[in-house]
């Protein structure tokens, strides 16, 4: 009986979107999935800080292979930011690294021209505390220890940002930016260009890829369907992991072929997605693997298969 609840939880494969409350890191949301369902392969697409809360997308089962792809999506956040002064960890958790000062003479229209300096593609240094490594050691735990060292800055994109309150010395700010972007940084930065500091108090990721608040489940209400055995009413289909993407329909034949790591004819109408890729899905909708277009023999090669 065991070995036919194990045999079950291993074809379990999917999605979980979590609403991750304050308070908690990503991988207590991961660990909490892992006892919840039973399912040890579990893991979390793109790193949210204790302090934030919002979108937290999960993958279960055979999904975790679609990692790479799931966690280089873009990401959307409400930041509420504070001028006034700087901390060395760039949020409120931190110390502060200069006096405060007076913000009254910044005005809505100076915050936004010089909040829209920092959209497009920028070169942004992550923060000292963060879980970025250096010669292998976390980035945090130097800084703790009262280390010096540098972190080399790196290019990402902005996409755009706007101002949804303004409350001197806060504003709240709609981001939308590439994955690896540190909304921290982004508050000190734009601190530092008005001249008066500026840090994170509040972040909400309010989308991850494809997936929105409207498809998260409050990590409570999913605590509670573990203890009902009615949490799989929450899983969304691995195929949906990246429904952007364009996708092949393959027939039983096909799907059997492709489960061998044989390649099948392409159709010349379909054009494939980022990295010459597409899902290759059965007339059930179930992801059956992820197909590479080989523009020589124009044929989809599978690169990553879900089904066997």
């Amino acid at each position: 009986m065991n070995n036919e609840l194990d045999d079950m939880k291993n074809a379990i494969s999917g999605v979980l979107v979590v609403d991750k409350p304050v308070g908690l890191t990503s991988h207590d949301v991961v660990n909490k999935i892992r006892y919840g369902t039973g399912i040890r392969r579990a893991g979390h697409t793109g790193t949210l800080d204790p302090r934030a809360s919002g979108v937290l997308v999960i993958l279960v089962g055979p999904a975790v292979r679609l990692s790479e792809f799931v966690s280089a999506s873009d990401k959307r956040y409400q930041a509420i930011i504070r001028m006034g002064a700087s901390t060395d960890t760039f949020d409120a958790d931190g110390r502060f690294v200069s006096p405060p000062v007076d913000v009254l003479d910044i005005s809505e229209e100076d915050f936004d021209a010089k909040l829209q300096t920092f959209v497009g593609e920028i070169t942004q240094t992550p923060p000292p505390y963060s879980a970025i490594k250096i010669k292998g050691r976390r980035a945090y735990d130097m800084a703790r220890k009262g280390e010096t060292f540098e972190i080399a800055p790196r290019t990402i994109n902005v996409y755009s940002l706007e101002t949804l309150e303004w409350a001197p010395p806060e504003a709240v700010v709609d981001v939308h930016c590439s994955s690896g972007t540190y909304v921290r940084s982004l508050a000190n930065d734009l601190g530092n260009a008005l001249g008066c500091g500026g840090y994170l108090i509040g972040l909400r990721r309010t989308k991850s890829g494809r997936f929105s608040l409207r498809d998260a489940t409050p990590l409570r209400k999913l605590e509670e369907a573990f203890q009902n055995g009615n949490w799989y009413q929450y899983l969304i289909p691995a195929a949906e992991a990246l429904g952007e993407w364009p996708a092949i329909e393959l027939t039983p034949e096909q799907v059997e072929s492709v489960a061998h790591g044989h390649r099948i004819p392409a159709d010349p109408s379909i054009v494939p997605g980022a990295k010459n890729l597409v899902r290759g899905v059965s007339m059930a909708g179930e992801l059956i693997s992820l197909m590479e277009l080989d523009t020589a023999s124009s044929e989809w090669q599978p690169k990553k298969v879900f089904y066997s």
